[in-house]
This record gives structure tokens, C-alpha cells and sequence, in this order.
């Protein structure tokens, strides 16, 4: 029987998140094509505009998760307490602790889908989206190779003229200094590129040392360098932090504070990326809470406000605190889980009031 009744909970839950999930996805898909539409141009036209919503979709729909599993959680067993459903498990003899439990192992199955969704599909198709629009909008001008940047390693500086999905960088230069921060040698090659041993090669490379006893000039038609910065970690750097798996960031947090960068910005999505997950774990679990009592009397449109109210105040709580952390140098860690947390006690209460 508790496995009858496991199933039932879970294809309802399951049944009211993914209701929800597809009318928040629908009005969030039309938002982000509408705003697209002032960006056309060149290539970039209104069916490219569309794709470019339907690929962000995933990514939004992990933002969007724990609000999407709050809501249906409260239809779906608001709709179980108004036919008194919960009340006869009750009578069966299941204990509230019992029912969470089983609301919870639902929740278990949407964290995995959330993180398989935040880590395997939605990083990489936003990217890909953001790839094709910048490509789309400014065609074969130079734009379109890519931007100019600077990349550390160690005591090494490499000014890169562009930085393109192809890892063709043009005109580069090489700057290296000692223990001491003094200047060491200076580089400059026609044309770098990143090989598929994950090697820097340079083309027309000119090396110029500075010794003590004088200066050493050196050329080459192709030069070969090791550098740890490699063509994972070079298209890390090239896509917004939510445009990063949780692989991703991790690896190139790493590598900013190796390098002594400021990583604040990557450790602040990271968190927040964490705790959002973990959070729809707790969202059916709540709903349950909100369900007993005066809510067995109440209809579909008072549980939806008190899931939207909810959810509203946990995204807008979560943004508010991970920028507020940024600008005031708040422990990244306590600011994204210190929402969740008081979630976790709101439900706590709610459970240890239910009779």
C-alpha cells in the first residue's frame, strides 16, 4: 500500500510541477523573444530571434525550477486535501512525518533533474545561443572573431587580439616577469592558436630578453609553448558564468585563484547555483505544510497565490542577497544557502504545528 500511495503523490506532484514549469516557461520564452526583437540585425532576424529563446529555455527552466515545484506541489496536493484524500492516509494510519518523507522522495527525483538539467543541457545550449546571435548580428565583420583580452599564467601576461570559438587569436603578445615582478621578456607572434594537444603555437614568434649584461633577440617561424591555460578552460573564460556548468566554474575558479584574480563573481554563481537545486528538494515538503489545515477548504486559486507569494519572495530574496553579496563582499556561501535555510525552518514549524 505505501508504495501505491508513493506512486500516487509522486505522479501528482510530478504531474502539477510540470504544468506549472510549462506556463512559467511559456510566458518566459515569450518575455526573452520580445526583448530580442530590438537586437535584429544583419543575420539576426525574427527566426533567429526565436531559436535564440528556445535554447535558453533549459537554462531558464533550472532558474525556474523550485518556483515551478512550490506551485504544482501546492495544486496538486491542494487538490488531494480538498477531496479529503490526505485526511483518509491519515486515517490509514500514515504520520505526517511519513507523508513528508514521501513528498520528499518526489522532491529527491526533481533535484536530480534539476542538476542533470543546470549541469548537462542548459549551460551548453545557452552558450551555443549567445554564440549564434553574437555571429548572426555582426556577420563576417571583425567583430564576429571575437574581442580582445588578457590572460594570466603565473608570471605570464598574454594579450590576445581575439578571442574566437576556433582559438584562432591573431596578432598576440607575451609578457613574462621573474620572482622579483620585473620584467623578463617580451613576446609578439603574427598569429596563435591553441592545438589539439592543448599546446600555444605561435607563428612569426619575436622574443626579446632582458639580461643583465644586455638584450637577446630571438625569431621563429612557428614556436611552441606550454601554458596551463588550455582551450577548456580559454572557452570558460569566454561564457557568462551562467553559461558555465558547475564543472566549469569550479575548474575556472580554480584557476583565477591560482592566479591571484578575482574569482568572487564565479564563486557567488557557484553557491547560488548549489543552493537553488538543493531547494527543490524542500518545495513539495512545504507545500505539504501549507496544505494541512485551513487549506483543505481553500480552492486552486488560494494555494496558487501562496505559491507564487512564496516563490516570488525566495527568487527575489535569493537575486537581492547573491548581488548585495557581490557589492558588500559577503561570504558567498552564507548569502545563497541563508535563504534556503530559512525555508528549511518555515517548513520545520509548519510540520511540527500540523495535529
Amino acid at each position: 500500500m505505501s508504495s501505491i500511495l508513493n506512486q500516487y503523490l509522486m505522479r501528482s506532484i510530478l504531474a502539477g510541477t510540470a504544468m506549472v514549469l510549462v506556463v512559467l516557461l511559456a510566458l518566459v520564452g515569450l518575455f526573452e523573444f520580445i526583448g530580442e526583437l530590438d537586437d535584429v540585425q544583419n543575420a539576426y532576424q525574427t527566426p533567429q530571434a526565436i531559436l535564440y529563446a528556445a535554447l535558453r529555455l533549459p537554462n531558464l527552466a533550472f532558474e525556474m525550477m523550485p518556483v515551478a515545484v512550490l506551485i504544482g506541489s501546492l495544486l496538486a496536493l491542494g487538490a488531494l486535501a480538498s477531496n479529503s484524500e490526505i485526511i483518509v492516509m491519515r486515517a490509514a494510519g500514515l504520520s505526517v512525518r511519513r507523508l513528508a518523507a514521501m513528498v520528499g522522495l518526489t522532491g529527491f527525483m526533481l533535484l536530480v533533474v534539476t542538476a542533470l538539467l543546470g549541469e548537462y543541457i542548459g549551460p551548453p545550449l545557452d552558450f551555443y545561443a549567445r554564440d549564434m546571435r553574437n555571429q548572426a548580428r555582426h556577420g563576417q565583420g571583425e567583430e564576429r572573431l571575437g574581442k580582445s583580452t588578457w590572460v594570466k599564467d603565473g608570471s605570464s601576461y598574454l594579450h590576445l587580439e581575439r578571442v574566437s570559438s576556433d582559438f584562432e587569436f591573431g596578432t598576440i603578445y607575451l609578457y613574462r616577469f621573474n620572482d622579483q615582478d620585473a620584467l623578463e621578456s617580451i613576446a609578439m607572434a603574427d598569429n596563435a592558436g591553441i592545438g589539439p594537444d592543448d599546446t600555444w603555437r605561435f607563428e612569426n614568434f619575436r622574443e626579446t630578453r632582458f639580461k643583465d649584461d644586455g638584450v637577446q633577440v630571438s625569431e621563429s617561424n612557428l614556436a611552441v609553448r606550454n601554458f596551463d591555460v588550455n582551450a577548456e578552460l580559454l572557452g570558460n573564460a569566454m561564457a557568462k558564468p551562467l553559461s558555465l556548468s558547475l564543472r566549469g566554474l569550479i575548474g575556472y575558479i580554480s584557476y583565477l585563484k591560482r592566479n591571484s584574480l578575482d574569482a568572487s563573481q564565479y564563486v557567488s554563481e557557484l553557491w547560488y547555483r548549489v543552493s537553488r537545486t538543493f531547494s527543490v528538494l524542500v518545495m513539495p515538503v512545504l507545500a505539504l505544510a501549507f496544505v494541512f489545515g485551513s487549506q483543505r477548504q481553500g480552492g486552486a486559486g488560494g494555494r496558487l497565490m501562496i505559491g507564487v507569494v512564496i516563490g516570488l519572495a525566495y527568487y527575489l530574496a535569493s537575486e537581492t542577497l547573491a548581488n548585495s553579496g557581490q557589492v558588500f563582499n559577503f561570504n558567498p556561501a552564507l548569502i545563497a544557502w541563508l535563504p534556503l535555510v530559512a525555508l528549511l525552518l518555515v517548513t520545520v514549524i509548519a510540520l511540527a504545528r500540523v495535529r
